[in-house]
């Protein structure tokens, strides 16, 4: 599922195509995704002029200027692709086609309807049910120490797995979940709530690092994703840990055939890779 950083780079390239300008033609191919489009779908968008796009988790936002808001999350394996000008019928799987005043079509694929789009008004964002329940924001001023170790304080899950609740931090997933406990030299095993003071500050900080260089490397390319012009991310050839069992972390002094390197476990059925020697 693409995380923070993914939904990030495809909203900063919707938004260069999107902002301003004007839905002239909404055609909806397919309704029964993850929540099922109404009817008036498409009506309730024509001719609206796009304000924004933001982003909350890993949900992205568009805000129209009569007051409506488009919200869009990607699921397992949905995609938003910018053609400009595109030739041709539709593409497989593509199941919600956008064009804009100016001859730009956004296309909303999605092979196993995980994904969603849904409207609902600017006024009851943010009581929605999709987002009311969300943490803060990790790259924001919301997001620091002491407010992460008061989210982590009564949690007797290991740590991986409380960074994996979007009421602890929004956007937050399985690979930058991994790769921010290494760089904070702390084991995904340790219960979430010992990590207090020094630990949460040194947490706080190592995830919103790894976010920000994911995000500045166009995200990570793993089975779907792709950026809105089409193209993969980089972040996958920067990861430390993640995938890269039986390998030495970055920086490594141990001796691999005594270590055995990066360790994967499985928690809560998700694979974890981690460093058992720096992670602690």
């Amino acid at each position: 599922m693409p995380e923070l950083p993914e939904v990030e780079t495809i909203r900063r390239g919707l938004a260069a195509k999107l902002e301003g300008r004007r839905l002239k033609r909404v055609e909806v191919r397919r309704r029964d995704l993850r929540i099922p489009l109404a009817a008036d779908f498409a009506s309730r968008l024509e001719g609206r002029r796009v304000e924004g796009l933001s982003r909350r988790g890993k949900y992205i936002l568009a805000t129209l200027d009569d007051g409506q808001v488009l919200i869009a999350h990607l699921g397992m394996s949905g995609r938003l692709i910018i053609a400009d000008g595109r030739a041709g019928g539709p593409l497989p799987h593509e199941h919600v086609i956008f064009e804009t005043d100016d001859g730009t079509t956004i296309g909303f694929y999605d092979a196993r309807r995980f994904g969603l789009l849904t409207l609902t008004r600017e006024a009851e964002l943010a009581r929605h049910p999709l987002l009311a329940a969300l943490g803060p924001e990790p790259l924001s001023k919301a997001f620091d120490g002491p407010v992460l170790a008061a989210a982590l304080r009564h949690k007797a899950t290991p740590i991986k797995a409380a960074l994996l609740d979007q009421r602890v931090v929004a956007g937050l997933g399985n690979i930058y979940a991994c790769e921010s406990l290494f760089r904070a030299g702390i084991s995904p095993r340790r219960l979430a709530k010992t990590v207090q003071g020094r630990r949460a500050a040194g947490l706080a900080g190592a995830i919103r690092g790894v976010l920000s260089d994911a995000i500045a490397a166009g995200g990570s390319s793993l089975r779907d994703y792709l950026q809105a012009s089409g193209e993969l991310g980089y972040f996958q050839h920067q990861w430390a840990v993640y995938g890269r069992e039986g390998e030495p972390c970055p920086g490594c002094d141990c001796r691999l055939e005594r270590t055995g390197g990066i360790r994967r476990i499985v928690q809560a059925g998700r694979a974890t890779f981690h460093c058992p020697k720096r992670q602690r």
